[in-house]
């Protein structure tokens, strides 16, 4: 088992190779990356932030509990910090099992308690110059809400926030 935040790409193939083992008849993988419109508006980058020490050990949790869970050990989550550009990979979850169900099931369940549970922000930066703080998942967004505007450019410290 591996977690962790990461500041660089994700690198897929190493994530998939960790978990390999002939005793597994399954791998599934979830790659969530970031696109190019949300809730109607277009989108040209995100910019993740997290308190580290917290979610590094929540990571480290839900995959202990997804072990204990589905019965593998064959598991791998990564999510990026920072600013990252349309396309590219903000998470990576890799679980291995001798059986499809079990992997499949686990994915799915560790991406659920990953946005439910992990204290990660995610800044969208909109192609009309604004940006505005939004729900990682259900509950993330909390204490982060409002538009911030201004064309400073990205991770610029003179940002003014508004309520959205």
């Amino acid at each position: 088992m591996r977690t962790g935040l990461v500041g660089t790409p994700i690198d897929i193939a190493a994530i998939a190779a960790d978990v390999a083992s002939p005793a597994n008849g399954a791998l599934s993988l979830f790659v969530g990356t970031v696109r190019d419109t949300n809730d109607g508006r277009p989108v040209d980058g995100i910019e993740y932030n997290a308190y580290a020490p917290m979610a590094e050990r929540e990571l480290a949790e839900i995959a202990r509990e997804a072990a204990a869970q589905f019965g593998t050990t064959h598991i791998v989550i990564e999510h990026r910090t920072g600013y990252l550009a349309l396309g590219e990979a903000s998470v990576a979850i890799a679980v291995a099992h001798p059986r499809r169900a079990n992997a499949m099931d686990a994915t799915r369940w560790i991406i659920e308690a990953l946005k439910q549970r992990v204290p990660i922000w995610k800044l969208e930066h909109y192609t009309d110059g604004t940006r505005q703080w939004v729900e990682h998942g259900r509950g993330q967004g909390a204490g982060r809400p409002g538009v911030v505007r201004g064309a400073e450019g990205r991770g610029s410290s003179d940002r003014e926030v508004t309520d959205a």
